[in-house]
């Protein structure tokens, strides 16, 4: 399947050089992906720097606290509505709605794996995304081995159309075969979700790069990050395929795990290694191995099976800040906090809130508390050298592994957001998840005073 090159179309209105409002320093990871590498550390933009200031091309930046200008290209075809009204680089959050430069053909439908009460559910959407929208259906080759829809002969014909890739091949097909995830984005218009919160953060481990658009269903057990009910999901989804849409874009981690070569052979067949992560992952740098990741919710440091306290000195743009001792520390992005971090005494953040939250688990300290920095530091977390032993990492709970000492983790905000479409708005779905998932403030309500007894008051 070919994809021919798309080109971000503006809205009539925009002028000319509208392309001013793309900047080179913030788009080096972007601009890598496509095979134009950037010499030296891409740098993020200020807000406070007009792109269209002729000087733009001299002025030498440091690392700016407002993180790195999200990329608002989402796959092949979607995109962010430019707003020709925007006064800062980085446009008004609520202003951010969904449009397309070509009608979207496929999408990706992801799965709760066993799990039998989403079978009818996946068979209706499949249905009628492709005879109703003569879509092409990418799935996970694990979701048609389930043997409630290998037995279902009625689903024959629409199963035999289906695209699927599995994880641990990267074999690259034309046909109905088996897609390499770093190649999906090229393939995918948008996402679609069937499950609770877990599936939504499996759908982002599946793009290290720009994401496309992702609309998830509430078919799990809590549901904080999947706003749609699958009730009348025609209508929401021909809503999103016409771009009638608004998303919020939640930011990402960009992690890197550097580790020290000790002798051990990590690769084992299918280009899998012993921790589950696939080898194209890896990368020998300097006698290191180097690893990286994007993370939606939050990277875990934790002591592991050891009875010892964790000891790990966090970095932040350089400057040795602490040294967590206690079970661990969680550093999460905004949508992040409302999860791990917040049942571990963090404040929840709205997700559009440019910021990374350190929150430590079970502290040895009562003073320790959790602290929110901008979005645009870089943080970087080692053991430290009186630490007795090793530490633990996941990334959104999942590739777990261990961390010894000269081993390194990196973390600062990624470019490349997640673009979650939303039911009405990126605020009323934040607050409506709040109320439903997590009960917040709720209590009952205090009872008004009788006449008689405001009289006596007064």
């Amino acid at each position: 399947m070919e994809m021919e090159p798309e080109k971000v179309n503006v809205r009539r209105g925009l002028s000319a050089d509208t392309s001013s409002y793309r900047c080179a320093t913030c788009h080096g990871d972007e601009d890598a992906l496509m095979g134009h590498p950037i010499r030296g550390r891409a740098k993020s933009r200020s807000l406070s720097a007009s792109p269209a200031l002729a000087s733009t091309k001299e002025f030498r930046r440091t690392r700016s606290l407002h993180g790195p200008c999200p990329v608002t290209t989402f796959g092949p075809k979607a995109c962010v509505l430019q707003n020709p009204q925007t006064i800062m680089h980085i446009q008004d959050p609520a202003s951010q709605r969904l449009t397309w430069n070509k009608s979207p053909k496929s999408v990706l439908v992801i799965k709760k794996i066993r799990d039998a009460s989403l079978l009818q559910p996946f068979k209706e959407l499949c249905v009628y995304l492709m005879e109703e929208n003569n879509m092409i259906v990418y799935v996970e080759k694990k979701v048609l081995e389930d043997p409630a829809i290998v037995g279902d002969d009625s689903f024959g014909p629409v199963k035999k159309k289906f695209c699927t890739f599995r994880e641990d091949y990267d074999d690259i097909s034309n046909q109905i075969d088996f897609i390499h995830y770093d190649d999906i984005s090229n393939q995918i218009d948008f996402i679609i979700c069937l499950g609770g919160d877990g599936t939504l953060l499996y759908a982002s481990s599946l793009f290290q790069g720009s994401v496309p658009p992702v609309m998830a269903f509430h078919l799990g057990s809590l549901g904080f990050l999947t706003p749609f009910n699958f009730e009348n999901f025609q209508t929401q989804v021909a809503q999103v395929i016409q771009g009638n849409a608004a998303i919020i874009l939640r930011s990402r981690l960009k992690v890197k795990v550097v580790k020290e070569l000790r002798g051990k052979k990590m690769a084992i067949p299918n280009g899998v290694t012993e921790n589950g992560v696939l080898a194209s992952d890896w990368d020998t740098e300097a006698g290191k191995q180097v690893m990286q990741h994007q993370v939606l919710n939050e990277v875990v440091i934790d002591r592991g099976p050891s009875s010892y306290l964790s000891n790990v000195d966090v970095y932040l743009d350089g400057h040795l800040i602490t040294t967590v001792q206690g079970d661990g520390v969680i550093v999460s992005t905004p949508t992040g906090s409302t999860a791990y971090a917040v049942a571990a005494g963090a404040s929840m953040i709205h997700p559009n809130v440019p910021a990374i939250m350190i929150t430590p688990i079970c502290p040895h300290s009562l003073s320790f508390r959790p602290i929110v920095v901008p979005a645009g530091v870089e943080l970087k977390i080692m053991l430290s050298p009186e630490a007795r032993n090793t530490v633990w990492v996941s990334f959104d709970g999942r590739k777990r592994q261990e961390i010894r000492h000269g081993d390194s983790i990196s973390i600062t905000t990624s470019c490349y957001p997640l673009p979650s479409i939303c039911v009405r708005d990126p605020v009323s779905d934040w607050f409506e998840s709040l109320a439903q998932c997590l009960h917040w403030n709720v209590r009952k309500r205090q009872a008004h005073f009788t006449d008689e007894e405001g009289e006596e008051e007064s």
